[in-house]
């Protein structure tokens, strides 16, 4: 019993030294965002952190339209930014998950 207890703590350990390494590399995985007419680019990292924005000229005489750019863009980079973060550390996670039945189900 002890075994697999001290098997398991090993395990999870080794898990989390994993799921750190993941977040880290996920800051060099860069993911990438434009308004549907090319006029505002977004690019931030699958963590969220953002790392650039381009605006179109254009885009700096309307206050009220660059805001609605902007909120449309940045919610569409990070919708994917989170997808790939949640696949990734999820991935990694369910990889150090001792055999529980059921719980492969959680990580679908």
């Amino acid at each position: 019993m002890f075994g697999d207890l001290m098997g398991m703590m090993g395990k999870l350990k080794e898990t989390q030294k994993k799921v750190e390494e993941t977040k880290k590399r996920l800051d060099t995985v860069l993911v990438s965002q434009e308004s549907n007419d090319a006029k505002l680019k977004v690019t931030m990292t699958a963590n969220r952190s953002i790392k650039s924005i381009d605006i179109d000229d254009t885009l700096l005489k309307n206050k009220e339209e660059l805001e609605d750019y902007l909120i449309l863009t940045l919610n569409k980079a990070i919708e994917k930014a989170t997808k790939i973060n949640e696949i990734e550390l999820g991935a990694v996670a369910k990889e150090g998950m001792p055999n529980i039945p059921g719980m492969d189900k959680l990580f679908k």
